[in-house]
């Protein structure tokens, strides 16, 4: 039985009890409806006062019986009442303490600040990658209604405490989609100021407001209304191209999939060229695109251009094929 509905039994005896005394002083002493009550409640709470009227010999029998059978149901009421807070306090105090646990272990992580449409949908992307993420809000009713899955914290991400507490010295990004653009700027500034390498991808929802969370240090802004009135623009002029883009972008396409991969250092295809890594003759990947790591994009890279430790390659292929290549990638 649920600890609530032990509860909510023992508070309903405890009103049967309180009736049943009253109703009994009532018919055996004839007494009133207050007078009845009111010696039934002094019977239970055992707090000594004199008897309203002197008692028959069967009241004073009726009174030892409802002594003993009200005290022990008010006890085991109390009783349970403080197991049950005692017991929800342990379970956020537990909470807390593998909340914390799980927050230190997290590396290479991303932060996300805000959790509204946007901040839903990068979540929502996040876990089908998956990535390692954590959730920063500042609201409590939409905190609360973060699925018990995902990592988050309730608080300001415009403050460095908490900021810290999400483990902003081990993360990989941040991305700040607030409700606001001066929330946006106030987060972005923080971060810098305790990550100056940090990579940030802000949310501009004025016009205008681009250069300040650039200025302020975000190291790539983004417009959704600027991105959703070019898409609708283009859906009409270039229906094609959108296609195209949706296959490549959405991963219930397994078919053809666009990725971003990372050659690290101990990559076996650092140092080859294209046409020597076997990516197309081996995978059937296509590279669309070679960033360098001085940030130089290379598109459409002809077969002898080099991959060096540190590039991220913009492939095109099918889901298992990629997933080859990112264990090649980072091997």
């Amino acid at each position: 039985m649920k600890p609530e509905t032990q509860l909510s039994l023992a508070l309903a005896a405890i009103v049967g009890v309180i009736v049943i005394g009253t109703g009994g002083y009532m018919a055996i002493e004839g007494w009133g409806l207050l007078d009845a009550t009111y010696m039934t409640i002094i019977s239970l709470s055992t707090v000594g006062f004199e008897e309203v009227h002197p008692l028959s010999q069967q009241g004073k029998f009726f009174t030892i019986a409802l002594i003993l059978g009200g005290v022990a149901t008010v006890t085991g009421t109390l009783t349970i009442g403080t197991q049950i807070l005692l017991a929800g306090q342990l379970q956020k105090v537990m909470g807390r303490k593998k909340l914390e646990k799980e927050i230190k272990k997290l590396k290479n992580h991303y932060i996300i600040c805000g959790h509204g449409r946007m901040g839903k949908i990068i979540c929502h992307e996040f876990a089908r990658k998956p990535v390692p993420f954590l959730v920063i809000e500042e609201d409590l009713d939409v905190f609360k209604k973060i699925p018990n899955s995902v990592l988050a914290i309730q608080g300001n991400a415009s403050e460095e405490s908490v900021l810290l507490e999400a483990g902003i010295t081990r993360a990989l990004g941040l991305v700040s989609v607030a409700s606001s653009d001066a929330d946006n700027v106030y987060i972005t500034l923080t971060a810098i100021g305790l990550r100056p390498d940090l990579y940030i991808v802000a949310r501009a929802g004025e016009a205008g407001s681009e250069q300040k969370l650039l200025r302020a240090g975000a190291s790539k802004v983004v417009s959704p209304y600027t991105i959703g009135g070019t898409g609708i623009a283009n859906a009409i002029l270039r229906p094609a191209v959108v296609d195209f883009i949706e296959l490549v972008t959405k991963r219930e396409h397994l078919e053809l999939q666009m990725e971003e991969v990372l050659i690290g250092k101990g990559s076996s295809l650092a140092g080859k060229s294209i046409l020597e890594s076997g990516l197309r003759q081996r995978l059937g990947i296509i590279v669309v695109a070679v960033k360098k790591n001085d940030g130089v994009m290379e598109f459409n890279p002809s077969s002898s251009t080099g991959i060096e430790a540190g590039d991220r390659l913009i492939v095109l292929g099918g889901g298992e094929n990629l997933a080859r290549l990112e264990a090649l990638a980072g091997s």
